[in-house]
């Protein structure tokens, strides 16, 4: 009996936590307080793009964000993160793909930023050479605040 009560909880606690982890990954709208930003580092989970030990998927993902930050001319790339009012962290792995933004103010300066993103997106190869529709759907979003 305690047994099948134990397997309940675990259970429920499991979807619960799938549930809200799905529904972040959907996330579309980015807070309104990041309207003013204008400084944007982009980085990998694992390190900068500078740092050897990076895989060169995240490496090669990092270049494509910010060449799509430099034709969309609407935020400034910074090569060092105090310079951020935002930092954008990539992923690219062949499962799937992450983009998420989190607030360069947060956290603690050496470590990065906190471990609470205030907006993301996922999805298989949406990070990819021909057409990123991650960093489309943060165009999309970031036009909703600033318009």
């Amino acid at each position: 009996m305690k047994k099948n009560i134990f397997a309940m909880v675990l259970l429920s606690l499991a979807l619960v936590t799938l549930s809200a982890a799905t529904a972040s990954g959907n996330a579309s709208e980015l807070p309104r307080t990041l309207a003013n930003a204008r400084f944007v580092y982009v980085t990998a989970y694992d390190g900068d793009q500078f740092d050897p030990q990076l895989l060169p998927d995240d490496r090669a993902a990092i270049a494509r964000v910010q060449d799509a930050i430099y034709k969309w001319g609407k935020l400034t790339v910074v090569y060092r993160r105090q310079h951020a009012d935002i930092i954008m962290a990539v992923e690219s792995r062949p499962s799937e793909d992450v983009l998420a933004v989190y607030d360069a103010h947060s956290g603690d300066a050496d470590s990065g930023p906190s471990q609470i993103y205030l907006w993301r997106v996922m999805g298989r190869g949406g990070l990819q050479k021909s057409e990123m529709p991650l960093f489309s759907q943060f165009e999309k979003a970031w036009d909703k605040i600033t318009n």
